[in-house]
């Protein structure tokens, strides 16, 4: 139901949707019925002339079924999404699948920057690619993600990946998605932090590893082994 508003673009977020939904349902259900409950025993038992008010105290036996009984049909309700949670919440955050690569991510009031690994697939050596506010990954490659911020708290989200990670001065938080869709789309940063917290958006762009190639050729900086003229030249 949510995909109809915004596109789930990574291999957890149909996981995650199925949760939201199913609390939706199960909650829309009992708001259905509670209302007409309430309806009813409005118009059954609205003041009629002749007719006393009774006071009822709950002690009857054959009257506390009426609570009981929805209060353990609604239990059972908690069981299902709370055992749903868990296996996503496991899945998403606590499972850390094996890298493909890695991406840097650095929140700072108030803007993104986004360090790629260079042509040889590693991040913190000499060929990274770092970009403020655009982050470029490969489509059905899996990503371990180092998110650190400068300053203040900071929250980084793709709602597209239906992924949202906090962010936290002095520690380096790792977490991982898998992109499964190509596209542009955007990433917001979901925690308050200051006067600019508003204008604190990125764009996600999710490329064919064709295109990441092309992409990655274009703003690779140039190797020292390539600025460096042969021997033979300087002689």
């Amino acid at each position: 139901m949510i995909e109809r508003y915004v596109v789930a673009a990574s291999t957890y977020a149909a996981d995650i949707d199925f949760v939201i939904d199913l609390v939706g349902w199960l909650v829309g259900v009992w708001f259905a019925l509670t209302i007409g409950v309430f309806f009813y025993l409005i118009f059954r038992y609205r003041k009629k002339d002749g007719v006393k008010a009774e006071y009822i105290t709950g002690e009857v036996k054959s009257q506390k079924r009426f609570i009981t009984i929805p209060h353990l049909l609604v239990l059972v309700c908690d069981v299902f999404i709370i055992y749903y949670a868990v296996v996503v919440w496991y899945d998403v955050k606590q499972n850390l699948p094996p890298a493909q690569e890695t991406i840097r991510v650095i929140g700072q009031q108030w803007a993104w920057t986004f360090v790629h690994p260079g042509p040889d697939g590693a991040i913190d050596t000499a060929d990274d690619i770092a970009l403020v506010d655009e982050l470029h990954v490969k489509v059905d490659t899996l990503y371990h993600f180092k998110l650190e911020s400068t300053d203040v708290l900071h929250s980084f989200s793709v709602p597209v990946f239906r992924l949202k990670q906090d962010v936290i001065p002095g520690r380096v938080i790792t977490g991982w998605f898998q992109p499964t869709k190509t596209g542009t789309h955007d990433i917001q940063c979901t925690e308050i932090c200051g006067i600019g917290h508003g204008i604190m958006g990125a764009r996600i762009v999710i490329e064919t590893p064709e295109q990441h190639t092309a992409w990655m050729a274009q703003h690779a900086p140039v190797s020292l082994a390539a600025a460096t003229p042969p021997a033979s030249a300087q002689e």
